[in-house]
């Protein structure tokens, strides 16, 4: 699995933040997610997806 985000899409809303902590960021002052691990493990897979799915932007895209 692999994870991009598009950055003219994601406005920082850090929904993905809330679901997947292991593999996203929002920094302090920062305007846009940071994608900690853009490869992470297997079992954070159902973590990465709902990340994606609760993405307002519809930001973050999943390539298996």
């Amino acid at each position: 699995m692999h994870i991009t985000a598009d950055y003219d899409l994601c406005a920082g809303h850090g929904q993905c933040l809330l679901a997947a902590p292991d593999v996203f960021d929002l920094p302090d002052g920062a305007e846009q997610v940071v994608i900690l691990d853009a490869d992470p493990a297997p079992s954070e897979r159902d973590a990465v997806v709902r990340a994606a799915a609760m993405c307002p932007a519809q930001a973050l895209h999943i390539e298996d």
